[in-house]
Order: C-alpha cells, then sequence, then structure tokens
C-alpha cells in the first residue's frame, strides 16, 4: 500500500482512532493489507473481517505477533497496537482501496483494466499481467481474489510506481460488479462471455448479462470496452458503451472480430497453436496453456494490452512464456504413462464442456479418455438440467470412462447411463477417497485423465493425488 498516515487513513474509512503504542495521528503507515493474520507482515494492516466460521478479532494478537502496524476493526480488542473502529470492515477496506487507487491516478499515470465474464477472468487476467508485466510495475489479483474482499485488497497492493492494474470482477448477484469496478473507474474493460455460471445468483442468463453488461457502464467517456465478438450477448453491450462514450474493440475467431482474431487454431496435448491478428498484424503463437477455450483468453489479452500501446509482437512472446493459467486450471500433472489434467478450481456449465472437449481433442487414437466430474455450484433451479447436460455431453463426446464422484454431482451418471454408458463405462463415488481407490486401480498406461469440477467439490485435491500417484 502507498503511505498513508494513521489520519488520513481513518478519513478514507470514516473510522474512529485508537491509538496505541506511541502512534500518533502523523504515524505513517505502508505495509500491505490483508484479512488473514498468517500473512501479516512488519508493517502491516490487519482487517479483523468476521467470517462464517471464524472471527478474525480472534486473530488481532496473531497479527500484532507477526508486525502489523494497524488494525481494522468493528469492535475494540485487547491489544497493543492502534485500531480504526469502524461499522463494516469489508466497507471499509473498499473506501480505502478507492482512496488509494485514485491518489496514485491523481500523482502518475496508472491505467487500470477491469475483467469479467461468466468463465475465463482468471487465466486472462494471468495472461493480460504476463504481457503488461514487460512493461511496467504491474498489480494483479491472487489467484482468483476477485469478490467484495479479494478485489479491494489486490487494489490496495499499489504503490506509487505501479503502471498497471489489472482487476478481475466476479459476481454472485446484480450490483456487485458495479460497486468494485466503481473502486477504481477502468478505462478498458473485457468482458469475456456471458454464460450459466452463477446463474443461480443472478436470476437467469438474462440477469447475468444485465450483470457483466455493468463493467461496460463503468467505463468513463474515453474508455475502451473489449468485447468478445463471438457471443452475441457480449456483442449486445457495444451500444451500452457508445452510451457511456467509449470505443469497442472486438476480439474472438469469426468474422466480426475486426480488431484482433484468431486463425488456423490447431489443439494438441502440448498447447495450441494459431495465428493471431491485432490491427492487421499477423503473427504465429503457441500457447502452452491446454484447452482450445483459452484461445479468446488470450485473444482478449492480446486486445486489452495492445490497447495501451504494446506491439503485437511483445504480446505474443510473453505469452509464449506461460506454462499453466493458474494452480488447479487445466494443470498438466502426471507423466507421459497417464496424463492428469486438474481442472477442479471452478466449473460452469461452458467450462465444463470446453474442458471435455479439450479431453476428448488431445487424446490420441491408441489412448483412453477418463473424465472424472463433480458437481457444478451456484446453478440454483438450473441445476439439475446442466448436470443431466454434462453426462450427456461426455458421452457424445466418447469420454470412454466416465467417473463421476459426490452426491451432488450423481445425475451427470444417471444420465451418462441413460445415454448409452453401460458397462462399468461410467461410476459413481459418494467421496474423492473412494474414487482414488477405483482410479489407483483402473488407470492405465496411454490414460489421459480430466479431473473437473466447482472448488466446493474438492476434487482439485484428488487431482493432486492422482498426478503424485502417477508421476
Amino acid at each position: 500500500m502507498i503511505a498513508l498516515n494513521i489520519a488520513q487513513i481513518a478519513h478514507a474509512v470514516s473510522g474512529e482512532v485508537h491509538l496505541e503504542n506511541g502512534d500518533t495521528l502523523d504515524t505513517v503507515v505502508s505495509g500491505a493489507v490483508d484479512t488473514d493474520s498468517r500473512l501479516i507482515e512488519p508493517g502491516g494492516v490487519f482487517v479483523a473481517k468476521p467470517g462464517e466460521e471464524t472471527d478474525g478479532h480472534l486473530f488481532v494478537d496473531a497479527a500484532v505477533e507477526r508486525g502489523a502496524a494497524l488494525a481494522l476493526v468493528e469492535r475494540r480488542v485487547e491489544a497493543s497496537v492502534t485500531q480504526i473502529l469502524v461499522p463494516d470492515v469489508v466497507e471499509a477496506i473498499a473506501a480505502l482501496a478507492r482512496e488509494v487507487v485514485k491518489t496514485v491516478k491523481d500523482a502518475g499515470d496508472l491505467r487500470v483494466v477491469g475483467i469479467t465474464g461468466s468463465n475465463g477472468k482468471t487465466t486472462t487476467k494471468n495472461l493480460l499481467a504476463r504481457i503488461l508485466e514487460g512493461e511496467g510495475e504491474t498489480v494483479s489479483p491472487k489467484a482468483s481474489f476477485n469478490n467484495e474482499v479479494g478485489a479491494p485488497l489486490t487494489m490496495l497492493r499499489v504503490t506509487g510506481t505501479t503502471k498497471y492494474l489489472v482487476s478481475e470482477f466476479g459476481a454472485s448477484a446484480p450490483g456487485e460488479i458495479a460497486r468494485l469496478a466503481g473502486l477504481v473507474d477502468p478505462e478498458v474493460g473485457v468482458v469475456l462471455m456471458v454464460g450459466m455460471a452463477h446463474a443461480g445468483g443472478f436470476g437467469g442468463i438474462e440477469a447475468t448479462f444485465h450483470a457483466k453488461s455493468e463493467l461496460v457502464r463503468a467505463l468513463s467517456a474515453g474508455g475502451v470496452a473489449v468485447l468478445n465478438a463471438d457471443d452475441a450477448r457480449v456483442a449486445a453491450m457495444a451500444p451500452i458503451a457508445a452510451e457511456q462514450g467509449a470505443s469497442v474493440r472486438w476480439f474472438g475467431r469469426g468474422p466480426t472480430a475486426t480488431d484482433v482474431r484468431a486463425d488456423d487454431v490447431v489443439v494438441t496435448a502440448s498447447g495450441t497453436s494459431f495465428t493471431v491478428t491485432a490491427d492487421g498484424v499477423s503473427l504465429p503463437l503457441r500457447l502452452r496453456v491446454l484447452g482450445e477455450h483459452h484461445v479468446m483468453n488470450a485473444l482478449a489479452a492480446i486486445a486489452a494490452a495492445t490497447t495501451f500501446g504494446v506491439s503485437l509482437a511483445d504480446a505474443v512472446a510473453r505469452l509464449e512464456t506461460v506454462e499453466i493459467a493458474e494452480r488447479w486450471r487445466m494443470q498438466p500433472l502426471g507423466s507421459e504413462r497417464v496424463r492428469i489434467i486438474n481442472d477442479a478450481y471452478n466449473a460452469s456449465p461452458d467450462s465444463m464442456a470446453a474442458a471435455l472437449r479439450t479431453l476428448a481433442q488431445i487424446t490420441g487414437p491408441d489412448e483412453r479418455t477418463v473424465a472424472v466430474l463433480g458437481a457444478m455450484s451456484e446453478l440454483g433451479e438450473y441445476a439439475e438440467e446442466e448436470h443431466d447436460r454434462v453426462g450427456l455431453l461426455a458421452v457424445r463426446l466418447g469420454i470412454q470412462r466416465i467417473v463421476v464422484v459426490g452426491d451432488p454431482a450423481r445425475r451427470m451418471f444417471l444420465e451418462a447411463v441413460a445415454q448409452g454408458s453401460w458397462d462399468n463405462e461410467a461410476v459413481f463415488f459418494s467421496t474423492a477417497d473412494e474414487a482414488f481407490d477405483y482410479l489407483q486401480g483402473e488407470l492405465r498406461d496411454g490414460d489421459r485423465v480430466l479431473v473437473k469440477s466447482s472448488n466446493s467439490a474438492g476434487l482439485r485435491f484428488l487431482g493432486d493425488r492422482l498426478g503424485e500417484s502417477f508421476s
């Protein structure tokens, strides 16, 4: 975080100061801000956030032991650290993030880009950050820090020398993206796709469209909306950009992707090769991140980066250094003998379909496809229908072994059986341990194994176990 004195921080968060340890209102604080006491470093700011399972106020002492210089609290605690008392610490860190970003913008040339979409946000964020890091100091979210807590914490990592801030905006309800984007006023907004992820929270696909379009509405006059030309709902956001006085930059694989486009896509087990054309310049790109669907994420990253003046050649060279999108996202594990693809950090109907198609595409004629599938979360009333669709798709793609794990995902198994996956081609297990024991005996040389589920299903750890077992 930039250096601010206690008075400035208290003013930004509208808090009540309780000084300790000889601090004054002029005492300067410049350490990192975090809600996890275990991650606090000397001089840092600890945010005592109440949670569903525990309460951050119980860990103020632990944060002090690690060197916290200041604590944001909702009630005073007995601890030898200056505290700023606020009604809501989540709202406080948002207000502090707004102040920090505005201060840096006013003093320098900080450029801000926001990314949203039903799928692909984290991968696109990582790809764009890799490109921009070659241009100057870049701050981007760790993992999927894209919610009401994670997004402000990322923003608070901005310093006086930061050139680019890449913000990832997730949401499970209307209004959340508008609120988060409003903290930083992005000049570039990237919308990847409108799909069924979190449809239960939004109330359907049209409500999801309106929620994702909040990022475009947050752009100011002179801003740029980077839109997926291949997604009709995203393309329909162009008039919204025009209303804001923002221009549109199109990316995609179809003929309407007039600014950044991919052609001649070839998918292999070691990555995806294609020709990228940006503003009339064409270059070959070999993306090592597994999955044809990541072509669109790469195009989005290129479209945003070139908006900032990055050359296509530099963007391509930097993207070719990326080996994986993120841990647990199409992460290759195991060995050439048994290849495990651990993609179990997140799942939606669209990302599940993309991962299954990738499995089918990268498996050779003498190899076997194995899909280990868990539940997709946050689908609400659409959950049963969408899980059925996944089971149907797995059969239609010819996946040779379908292993469904966890009671919430059972409909995938039932649909696969109903569609013809008999004779143990599809199996079901209630627990990951049972599935692991089965796979230990079932997997053989030449198998290509996809592990895919939402985070809540916990199959990412099953993927790790399988990767280690067959390494």
